[in-house]
C-alpha cells in the first residue's frame, strides 16, 4: 500500500477542476455512480423559453380563431340559446383547433363556411403543427442525442483524454491544441457538471464522473486514446487515474500533475510516461525570473505554444541524416534516440539517424504542428 502526501492548504491553489470528487478516501468508499457524456452542442435557444414561445404562439391562434368567429358570429348557430356571444366564439375555437367538433355550435351562413374553409382551417393546421412538433421534438431528443453519442464512440480514435479541467487541464488542453489538435479530439473527465458545462461550451467532449472510477474513463474511450494528460486537484487522485488509466490502455502516453514533490516516484511507478510537479516548477521559474527576468520571459515563451518561440519536438527528415545537430538549420536543443534524451553537445551522437528525434527551438507559426510519437518514451 503506497502512501502519497496531501498538499497543504495553499491560497494559490486552483478551486476547479478535479478528477474525483473531495472525499477524504483513496478507495474502498460509497461513492454514487452518476456520470454522463455530454457532447458539445451549439444551444440556439433555452429549452424551457422555446416551449413557452410555442404556448403563446398556440394561445394567439386561439384567441384570433375566436375573433375571426365573433366578427362573423350572425352565420353561425348554437343549438342551446340561438345566439353565439363572445364565450360562445371562444368555446367554438377550442373544440375546432382541437379537432374535437361537438357540433353544437355550427357555420350557417355562405360566409361562416366560407371563413371555415380559407381562415380557420388554416389556423387549426397552424395550431395542430405547434403543439404536435412540440412534443414531437421533446420525443425524439433523447433518441437523437443516443445516436450522436454512438456515432461519437464509434467514430473517436487516437484522441486525448484530460482528467480535471482546472488551471492546469485547461492550460495544458489549450497548449496541445495550439500545435494543431482539433477540438473534437479531446474529452474533458471532470465531476463538476459546471466544468463540464464550460467545457463543452469551449467545443469540447465531456464526460461528467469520477476519474478514479473505470467505467468513467471508459465512457471517454480512454482504452483508444492516443495521450492522457492527469491534472486533479490532489496527488492521490492523480496516482489513483495514473493506475486505471494505465490498465486500460498499455500504450497511451500519460503525463501527470503532483503538487509535492515526493509524490512523483509514485506517480512513475502507476504508469506515468512524464511527470510534473506544479508547484516545484513555478517555484524554479519564479526564481529563475529573479536571478534574470529576461530569461524568465523566454521560458515562459518557449511552453506557451503558439506565440513567439515555441520547443518542439520531430523527428530527423532524410536531408538532415549524416548531420551533426549543430549543422541543420533549427535551433536544436537535444536528441532523442531510442530511450536516451541527449544533449545537442554530447558526444555520443555523432551524426543525426533516420530513427532520431530532435527537440528544437523555432519561431511559432500557423503552420507549426508537433509531429506526435507513436509510442512514449519510456522512464528510465
Amino acid at each position: 500500500m503506497f502512501h502519497v502526501k496531501r498538499a497543504g492548504s495553499d491560497p494559490s491553489d486552483e478551486p476547479e477542476g478535479a478528477g474525483s470528487p473531495q472525499d477524504d478516501t483513496l478507495a474502498g468508499d460509497e461513492r454514487p455512480v452518476t456520470h454522463r457524456v455530454r457532447l458539445p452542442v451549439k444551444v440556439v435557444e433555452r429549452p424551457l423559453r422555446q416551449v413557452a414561445k410555442r404556448l403563446l404562439m398556440a394561445l394567439l391562434v386561439l384567441v384570433v380563431t375566436a375573433l375571426v368567429v365573433y366578427a362573423d358570429r350572425a352565420g353561425y348557430h348554437d343549438s342551446s340559446d340561438e345566439s353565439v356571444d363572445l364565450l360562445d366564439s371562444f368555446y367554438y375555437a377550442t373544440v375546432t383547433l382541437s379537432t374535437t367538433g361537438y357540433g353544437d355550435i355550427t357555420p350557417v351562413s355562405d360566409s361562416a363556411r366560407l371563413t371555415n374553409i380559407f381562415v380557420i382551417t388554416p389556423l387549426r393546421v397552424l395550431f395542430l403543427i405547434i403543439l404536435v412538433g412540440t412534443t414531437l421534438e421533446v420525443l425524439t431528443e433523447r433518441t437523437r442525442e443516443e445516436w450522436r453519442l454512438k456515432r461519437w464512440r464509434s467514430a473517436l480514435r487516437e484522441h486525448t483524454v484530460v482528467v480535471g479541467f482546472g488551471t492546469k487541464g485547461r492550460s495544458a488542453v489549450q497548449t496541445v491544441c495550439a500545435t494543431g489538435l482539433r477540438k473534437d479530439q479531446v474529452v474533458v473527465v471532470d465531476p463538476s457538471a459546471k466544468v463540464i458545462d464550460a467545457a463543452t461550451a469551449d467545443g469540447y467532449a465531456g464526460v461528467m464522473g469520477d476519474a478514479t472510477r473505470s467505467d468513467v474513463l471508459k465512457r471517454a474511450e480512454v482504452h483508444k486514446a492516443r495521450q492522457i494528460i492527469i491534472a486533479p486537484q490532489r496527488d492521490d487522485t492523480a496516482v489513483l487515474v495514473t493506475l486505471t488509466a494505465r490498465q486500460l490502455n498499455r500504450g497511451a502516453k500519460i503525463v501527470a500533475a503532483v503538487r509535492e514533490e515526493e509524490n512523483a516516484p509514485l506517480l512513475r511507478q502507476s504508469g506515468a510516461d512524464a511527470v510534473i510537479t506544479s508547484a516545484s516548477a513555478a517555484g524554479r521559474l519564479l526564481g529563475m525570473s529573479v536571478l534574470s527576468p529576461a530569461a524568465g520571459m523566454v521560458i515562459e515563451d518557449l511552453i506557451q505554444q503558439g506565440s513567439g518561440l515555441d520547443l518542439v519536438e520531430r523527428p530527423v527528415v532524410r536531408a538532415e541524416a549524416g548531420k551533426r545537430p549543430r549543422e541543420i538549420d533549427d535551433l536544436v536543443v537535444s536528441v532523442v534516440r531510442g530511450h536516451r534524451v541527449l544533449g545537442y553537445d554530447d558526444q555520443s551522437i555523432g551524426t543525426l539517424q533516420l530513427t532520431d528525434r530532435l527537440i528544437t527551438i523555432v519561431r511559432a507559426s500557423p503552420g507549426t504542428q508537433v509531429t506526435p510519437q507513436p509510442r512514449p518514451l519510456p522512464a528510465d
